[in-house]
């Protein structure tokens, strides 16, 4: 079977043609091949697939096989994938994920590649229990939570088609993730379990982030992570509703318009290697 390794802004998944290709177990895959001493190594699989209602249809498992609604950096990836393969020749594609319907904006360049990409990421969902979470509250905004007796963090939760945590510290490069993570990851008041967001605000239009992803553990970078982060800052006050994201893997630019409510993820695509096994 051949596969792509592929990367936004650090965050790299196996990509897999599902035209061409069939994998009778996702979930068994994604475990064995995302293993970085053992397999191909990676924060997860991509199925790009045909849809009866969109371009593409796109499937995710996450590194421990679970299977997330969508990625807002492997849906760049999906852009660059199936227009440089020839997949298509627009540079505005529709792609389906179990969190809706999203539109690629492709944007080429001179060696008829594609570059960047603008992901429409759709409208965030603020409702708690929407998210989901356990809040009673409509809203759950610099909410201080008690995880551990040791682990206390003010929280704003928002839902990019998958749930986020945003949690606000200075000097997050200190923090010990892998023991925290997974804490806040698995925390009841989450019935579907978390991404978290650690952000440390430069400016009103530039933050730093480290992200722990559901499934995933520490990565290099999460789209939908970015996105909840600059929705969370805009609810409160902390930034403006164009911002640069800066990640371990790179920037993002993330736009929240008043115009129609949506958020706007824009950053570059990059593909690694090809491979077969």
């Amino acid at each position: 079977m051949k596969f792509t390794k592929m990367h936004g802004t650090g965050n790299d998944y196996i990509y897999v043609n599902g035209f061409s290709e069939t994998i009778e177990d996702p979930v068994a895959f994604s475990i064995k091949y995302s293993d970085r001493h053992k397999g191909i190594g990676s924060d997860g699989l991509v199925i790009i697939m045909p849809s009866e209602s969109c371009d593409f249809k796109m499937r995710m498992f996450n590194a421990d096989g679970s299977e997330s609604e969508m990625c807002g950096n492997a849906s760049r990836c999906i852009g660059k994938y199936v227009y440089d393969k020839g997949l298509t020749t627009k540079t505005s594609v529709t792609l389906e994920t179990l969190a809706g319907v999203k539109v690629l904006q492709l944007f080429i360049d001179s060696n008829n590649k594609v570059e960047k990409v603008t992901v429409d990421m759709g409208e965030p969902i603020l409702d708690a229990t929407l998210i989901p979470t356990t809040f009673a509250q409509s809203r759950v905004i610099n909410e201080p939570v008690t995880f551990a007796p040791e682990l206390q963090y003010n929280i704003t939760t928002v839902s990019m088609g998958n749930p986020h945590a945003v949690i606000y510290l200075k000097d997050i490069h200190l923090l010990d993730l892998p023991k925290i993570g997974p804490v806040i990851e698995n925390a009841a008041i989450f019935p579907r379990r978390t991404n978290t967001e650690f952000i440390e605000v430069v400016t009103d239009n530039h933050i730093k982030m480290r992200v722990w992803e559901r499934g995933s553990g520490e990565t290099q970078a999460c789209g939908t992570g970015a996105c909840a982060a600059v929705v969370s800052g805009v609810l409160n006050g902390l930034n403006q509703r164009k911002t640069t994201v800066e990640l371990l893997g790179g920037e993002l630019t993330i736009e929240w318009k008043e115009s129609d409510n949506h958020v706007y993820l824009t950053g570059s695509a990059t593909t690694v290697f090809e491979g077969e096994v």
